[in-house]
């Protein structure tokens, strides 16, 4: 029985992975530096301090970590703060899963600040008890430490907290710790949705599409 939900929230919560896509490049051209082919791949599995180091080490930047770091939260700050819309399908399952009395946290990459506003703004905070991010915690996803501390926030076991991820290395990550994963699908993403969907517990395309697998499996 599912008492627990640790949702991810860029692609799955919500639909803000397209700002991620050019990120790097974009802060690069705005530097006057020049972004190799493929760079997205490269940073995709990085938090953003794990990004900025990237950056400043490989392009040799003249700038100090954390000042790249303002640099690019200044770019996402608009986009979080005005425009990020939620994953179509998103609030709706969150208002059902509470209906069910599960209890919903959040793990992320992003920045608390950013996420929080753009929850807050589209009505989506209230439904999370608590929002851990990779920065505090102090370890990328490719440890389970976050979702090991969302789950004992929450008082639930990994086989009976469900994970929500639209990354691959994220969602194996949870798999191999025990947790029970859902691999969302997103078309900014993972480009290995075959890995998704043999990696994950469950896989889907749509959020409206899960309570019918929780009814059926799950509850």
């Amino acid at each position: 029985m599912i008492k627990g939900i640790i949702f991810d929230i860029d692609g799955v919560l919500l639909d803000s992975m397209g700002i991620w896509d050019d990120l790097g490049a974009r802060y690069l051209r705005s530097i006057g530096a020049r972004p190799e082919e493929g760079l997205q791949e490269v940073l995709f599995s990085m938090s953003m301090e794990q990004g900025a180091n990237y950056l400043r080490e490989h392009y040799h930047l003249d700038k100090s970590s954390a000042e790249i770091l303002d640099g690019i939260s200044g770019m996402l700050e608009e986009f979080y703060y005005d425009e990020v819309l939620p994953k179509s399908g998103a609030k709706e399952l969150m208002e059902y899963m509470k209906g069910k009395g599960v209890k919903m946290v959040a793990a992320t990459s992003s920045p608390r600040l950013h996420v929080e506003r753009a929850l807050e703004r589209n009505g989506m905070q209230k439904y999370l008890d608590k929002i851990f991010t990779n920065t505090e915690v102090g370890e990328s996803k490719h440890s389970p430490k976050i979702y090991d501390m969302a789950a004992k926030y929450m008082g639930t076991a990994p086989d009976e907290t469900l994970v929500f991820e639209d990354s691959l290395y994220a969602l194996k990550t949870a798999k191999t710790a025990g947790y029970v994963t859902v691999g969302v699908y997103d078309a900014k993403g993972e480009p290995d949705q075959e890995g998704m969907k043999d990696t994950g517990d469950h896989y889907i395309k749509e959020m409206t599409l899960f309570p019918k697998i929780y009814e059926d499996k799950l509850a």
